[in-house]
């Protein structure tokens, strides 16, 4: 099994803790209930968002985003290039004043509605967002095959052009007999 090359490696700004321990103050002090949950929220907050920002991790690879995530539960993603039909970010009024912004990635089938990632605090949100998008371009016009990113250049593919041959002949053969089958079941 052979390593994929990374592109680009996120890294996460450390005031996204301070966002999520006010917003979760905010909605603590705004809901009756939540005002003496506040007492425990302030130092729950603070250590369980410090222990999810290290657990996050999103990696840039010439195939794919690879997003690992959680500290009670652990989630990992691998989301192919050609599946990502957007990506996006999001900053409400509290992110703008801290300088954070949150990437939201939609792929093609997914079945939820909404973001099938979202990343809140990726330093330089923009520049990550736009290697995905420039990536998912390069990896499209070049048939799969990975682009460097210092030089440019398409580096060779592992399939030889013989081998597409056979594989393509091998597919139309394949076709060919369920065809055949489909006949005879329609002939009986």
């Amino acid at each position: 099994m052979t390593q994929e090359r990374i592109l680009r490696v996120a890294e996460f700004d450390s005031r996204v803790c301070q966002y999520w321990l006010i917003s979760g103050s905010l909605i603590c002090l705004f809901s009756i209930v939540g005002i003496p949950l506040l007492l425990l929220w302030l130092p729950l907050g603070m250590y369980f968002s410090r222990r999810y920002l290290k657990s996050v991790q999103c990696v840039l690879t010439h195939k794919a985003l690879k997003v690992k995530k959680g500290v009670l539960v652990k989630t990992e993603k691998t989301i192919p290039l050609e599946k990502i039909t957007d990506t996006g970010t999001r900053q409400g009024p509290i992110m703008r004043a801290m300088g954070l912004q949150t990437l939201t990635v939609e792929t093609a089938g997914q079945s939820s509605t909404g973001a099938l990632v979202t990343l809140t605090g990726i330093i330089d949100t923009e520049g990550f967002r736009e290697a995905v998008l420039a990536q998912r371009e390069r990896d499209a016009q070049n048939g799969s095959e990975p682009v460097s990113e210092t030089t440019g250049a398409t580096e060779p593919s592992s399939h030889s052009n013989a081998e597409l041959k056979e594989l393509l002949t091998e597919i139309r053969d394949v076709l060919q007999r369920i065809e055949q089958q489909g006949k005879q079941k329609q002939d009986r």
